[in-house]
């Protein structure tokens, strides 16, 4: 069956949140613009080879593809390249091909860039990893050692699953070989290797219903395989979790690079190394902060920037607010991606668009 392109930008009004940039604020000398409105429950972004921005979704199933024909820096056409299957959030590309995550499940489009108007059925590469919902849609992402790294999050907020939840895992292109990587993580929805070191950082969500301002979410990185950073024994580096940090110490477990803040939902990261942006972002981390639901008043519902010294943190600043005013949310971020041209994309699930940032200097 065909699958029919959708021009990005429509004229009927789409069923989910319209964007309002006019409400939001950057640093002096950024700017952001549409690059699509036609997205559904945006989520995942991953670059092909000819430019093209893959978009996993929850939205019945679907992965899109989005493509900028005249090089304008907005994208004129949509293709659903994949549709049915069971939240497919993650996306990664290599060697001409994309990979998804479906919970249990990781499949693969095979030169999926050349076929996008007759794209081909997904392949499965692996269907071992668990069946739960809960914390069970993957953001994925292929590593420098050519590996796919697949998290695998807690089934439940606060509970003890024990080594076959609550990690991140890694396996071959061909699915064969999966490893451990780490533990004690309750929830990674981002991940990037640091230009350089080559060293692996990661976001990961705290857990709910401890109040407004406990715990944090975190910024972690890795140093060696088999590190435990604490879940659900310890959150944020230094708090005992009331019932499964009984006879527990923290100092036993990896604490965070960075506390980024109560329930603000971190999710998708990407080091910055592009050359648009002011020096000082050279190999900042960006951070997508998708926004708090168990909190009195709303944090998060913004983009982020890590302004790293080596290992160190020099600063943890606003690149992108305003998706809330007066605790009523319009959009939700929840990945970022670098382009070639040094310009960053940006999704929101609740707005159902992807956003392009640039930077003139004033």
């Amino acid at each position: 069956m065909r699958l029919l392109p959708i021009w990005c930008l429509l004229l009927a009004a789409p069923a989910f949140a319209s964007p309002q940039l006019d409400k939001l604020s950057l640093p002096r000398g950024f700017h952001i613009a549409l690059y699509c409105g036609q997205v559904p429950n945006a989520r995942e972004m991953a670059l092909g080879t000819n430019g093209t921005v893959f978009v996993g979704s929850m939205e019945a199933g679907k992965v899109y593809a989005l493509t900028d024909s005249h090089h304008i820096g907005r994208a004129d056409r949509v293709r659903v390249i994949a549709r049915g299957l069971r939240m497919p959030v993650g996306v990664a590309f290599r060697d001409g091909d994309l990979y998804i995550s479906a919970v249990s499940r990781i499949l693969v489009l095979r030169d999926i860039e050349q076929h996008l108007d007759h794209p081909p059925q997904p392949v499965v590469v692996t269907d071992g990893y668990p069946e739960a919902a809960q914390h069970g849609w993957k953001f994925i992402a292929f590593g420098p050692d050519g590996k796919l790294y697949v998290p695998i999050g807690a089934p439940c907020n606060i509970c003890d699953p024990g080594h076959g939840y609550a990690k991140l895992t890694r396996i071959n292109p061909d699915g064969s070989d999966r490893q451990d990587v780490a533990y004690g993580i309750r929830n990674t929805v981002g991940f990037a290797w640091q230009p350089g070191t080559g060293q692996l950082w990661f976001t990961d969500n705290g857990r709910d219903m401890m109040g407004d301002d406990k715990p944090s979410d975190e910024l972690n990185r890795i140093s060696r395989i088999g590190e435990h950073f604490g879940y659900p024994y310890c959150h944020q580096g230094d708090m005992l979790d009331p019932k499964f940090g009984k006879g527990k110490s923290c100092k036993d477990y990896v604490p965070p690079v960075l506390d980024l803040g109560a329930h603000v939902a971190a999710l998708g990261m990407r080091f910055y190394t592009g050359n648009q942006f002011p020096a000082d972002y050279k190999g900042a981390i960006i951070i997508a902060e998708h926004g708090s639901w168990n909190r009195s008043r709303k944090s998060g519902y913004r983009v982020m920037s890590v302004r790293l010294n080596g290992h160190e943190v020099k600063a943890y600043r606003p690149l992108i607010e305003g998706f809330e005013h007066n605790e009523r949310a319009w959009g939700r971020p929840v990945d970022v991606q670098p382009l070639p041209d040094g310009s960053l994309l940006v999704s929101d699930d609740l707005a159902g668009a992807v956003y392009r940032v640039t930077y003139r200097k004033p």
